[in-house]
C-alpha cells in the first residue's frame, strides 16, 4: 500500500562498533568518494608515504604538506610554460620560479641552461687583471701590470663607469687598448660633460628662458587661471632683454571695486642676468628700493623691479599719462591691461607709418608726457625711444618704465638727457620742423636754464648738478631736489 507505513530493517550493532574507529575511516573514505568521484593526479610523482614514517610530528606534517604543494605548483609552471610556448622557436622558462627539490631533477647537469644569467656566451669576458703581486708568468713569459696591452685593455674595461649619457661602444668586444693619455682626456671630458649637462638642467629649470617659463612661474600663471582673475593665457606677444610678454583674456574679480579689462598682458620678467646685468644702477640708487637692494639674491633684485615698475606706472596713471593699468603683481609676474585689440598688440612708433600731421601731433603729446612725468610723476623714463612708445587709437602710449628713476636720482640728470636725445633725434628724422634739438628739450622738460654752446659743456653743468644734490644729501640726508630753477617749464602746445 502507497500510503502504509515502510518496511525499516535495523541494522543492529554492539557499542564496540559504534566507538570504533576503522569504522569512522571507512565511512569518512565513502563519503568522500561519493563527493569526489574522479581525482585529478596534479603530481607527476607519488605523494610520500610509508609505514615507517612518523606522522605523529606536526613539523613532519608540515613538510609533507609543503612539499606536496611545491611539486603542485612546479608541474603548474610546466604546464604554463608548453602553453604560451608552444611550437615557437623563442621560448620563455621559469625556472627562476620554480621550487627545486633534490630528487626533482628534470634536465641533467650537461644541458646548459641559456637562461642563466651569470654565464652569456653573447657577452665579452672582462680582462683578467693582475694579482696582487703586480706580476704573472715566469721566466721570459712574465708580465707586470705596466704592460702596454694590459693597460689598454683595463682602460677599456674601465670606460664602463662612464655615465650613462656618454656612449662608449663595445670596446671590450672590438678588444680595444686605450693609452693612459687618451683614457684620461675620454674621463675628463666625460666628467666635464656631466656637469655642463647639469648645470644646463638645473639653469633650465630655474630660470626664465626666452618665450619659456621656469616652474615656479607657471605655477603663479596656474593659480591666476584657476582663481579666474584670467580666463585663458594665448600666447606670447613680445620678448626683450628683461622681460616676457604674454597675452590673456581677462576673467573677474574677487573684489567688486576692482575692474579686470577684457585683455590683459602679462609681463615676466627673466630671473637670469645674464642679457640684462646693469639692471643694478638704475635700483641701487633708488632711495624707494636702495635699504632692500642686495646683489647677492639675484630673485630679489627681479621681484623689485616688477614692484619699481607697478609703482612707477600707478604714478603714472594717476597723472593721467596713457599707459598701460596695473592689475596684480604677483612676485616677479605682473599683469597689465593689454594694448592693442583682438590679441594683436598695438605698433611700435618706429614700426608704425605716420603722415606728418600725425608725426607732429605725436611729438607734442610726447613733449607734453615727459614734462608730465618730470613735474607731476617726479620721475625719469630713463629709457625712453621709439621702442617703448606705442601708437594707439591716435595717440602715444608709454610703455616699459622699470628702470624710470626720480630726478633726484645720482644719474637721473644724464637719463633724461639721453631721452631727450632720443626723442629729437627721432622727429627730427621723422620730418618734424618744430622738434627741439636734445639740449632746448632738456631745457622744456626739467625748467633748468642751463646754457651751454656745445654738448660737453652741457654735460658736464648736468654732472656738476647732480653732484651737488648729492653732497646736499650725504650732508642732510634727506631726498631733495638742489636744482636751482627758473620757475615752470614752459608749455610747447601744437
Amino acid at each position: 500500500c502507497p500510503w502504509g507505513a515502510p518496511n525499516t530493517t535495523s541494522i543492529s550493532c554492539s557499542l564496540a562498533d559504534v566507538m570504533s574507529e576503522q569504522l569512522a575511516k571507512e565511512l569518512q573514505l565513502e563519503e568522500e568518494n561519493a563527493a569526489f568521484p574522479e581525482v585529478v593526479a596534479v603530481a607527476e610523482g607519488p605523494f610520500i608515504t610509508g609505514e615507517n614514517i612518523d606522522t605523529s610530528s606536526d613539523l613532519m606534517l608540515a613538510q609533507m604538506l609543503q612539499m606536496e604543494f611545491d611539486r603542485e605548483y612546479d608541474a603548474q609552471l610546466r604546464r604554463e610554460e608548453k602553453k604560451i610556448n608552444g611550437d615557437s622557436k623563442v621560448s620563455i622558462s621559469f625556472e627562476n620560479y620554480r621550487k627545486v627539490h633534490p630528487y626533482d631533477s628534470d634536465s641533467s647537469e650537461d644541458e646548459v641552461d641559456w637562461q642563466d644569467t651569470r654565464h652569456d656566451p653573447y657577452r665579452a669576458d672582462k680582462p683578467t687583471t693582475t694579482p696582487r703581486r703586480g706580476f704573472i708568468g715566469k721566466g721570459k713569459d712574465i708580465t707586470t701590470k705596466h704592460d702596454e696591452v694590459v693597460c689598454g685593455r683595463k682602460n677599456t674595461a674601465r670606460m664602463e663607469n662612464f655615465a650613462p649619457e656618454f656612449q662608449v661602444g663595445d670596446g671590450i668586444g672590438m678588444d680595444l687598448k686605450l693609452s693612459n693619455q687618451v683614457f684620461n682626456a675620454l674621463k675628463q671630458h666625460a666628467y666635464s660633460e656631466e656637469r655642463r649637462s647639469a648645470r644646463l638642467h638645473e639653469k633650465k629649470e630655474h630660470s626664465t628662458a626666452e618665450k619659456a617659463v621656469d616652474p615656479k612661474t607657471r605655477l603663479l600663471l596656474y593659480k591666476m587661471v584657476n582663481a579666474g582673475m584670467l580666463e585663458t593665457i594665448t600666447g606670447c606677444i613680445s620678448t626683450g632683454k628683461e622681460s616676457v610678454v604674454f597675452h590673456a583674456y581677462g576673467g573677474k574679480s574677487a573684489t567688486e571695486d576692482k575692474v579686470i579689462p577684457p585683455e590683459c598682458a602679462i609681463k615676466v620678467f627673466k630671473t637670469t642676468l645674464n642679457e640684462f646685468k646693469n639692471r643694478d644702477k638704475y635700483i641701487k640708487d633708488d632711495y624707494r628700493f636702495k635699504d632692500r637692494f642686495s646683489k647677492l639674491n639675484p630673485r630679489k633684485i627681479i621681484r623689485m623691479w616688477a614692484e619699481k615698475e607697478m609703482h612707477n606706472l600707478t604714478r603714472m596713471q594717476n597723472a593721467g599719462i596713457p599707459c598701460p593699468q596695473v592689475v596684480i603683481l604677483k612676485k616677479h609676474v605682473l599683469v597689465m591691461s593689454f594694448i592693442g585689440q583682438d590679441q594683436v598688440p598695438a605698433p611700435k612708433l618706429k614700426d608704425v607709418t605716420l603722415s606728418s600731421e600725425d608725426m607732429k601731433k605725436a611729438y607734442y603729446q610726447i613733449l607734453n608726457m615727459m614734462q608730465q612725468l618730470y613735474k607731476e610723476c617726479n620721475l625719469v623714463h630713463a629709457d625712453l625711444s621709439e621702442y617703448n612708445m606705442l601708437w594707439h587709437d591716435g595717440k602715444v602710449w608709454l610703455i616699459d618704465v622699470s628702470q624710470s628713476v626720480e630726478p633726484t636720482h645720482p644719474h637721473g640728470l644724464e637719463f633724461l638727457f639721453r631721452d631727450c636725445k632720443n626723442v629729437s633725434q627721432f622727429f627730427q628724422k621723422g620730418g618734424v620742423a618744430e622738434a627741439l634739438n636734445e639740449r632746448e628739450l632738456f631745457n622744456a622738460v626739467s625748467g633748468l636754464n642751463i646754457t651751454a654752446d656745445n654738448e660737453v659743456d652741457f654735460q658736464a653743468e648736468i654732472e656738476a648738478l647732480e653732484k651737488m644734490n648729492e653732497d646736499h644729501v650725504q650732508n642732510h640726508g634727506k631726498k631733495l631736489s638742489m636744482f636751482s630753477s627758473d620757475g615752470d617749464p614752459p608749455i610747447y602746445d601744437e
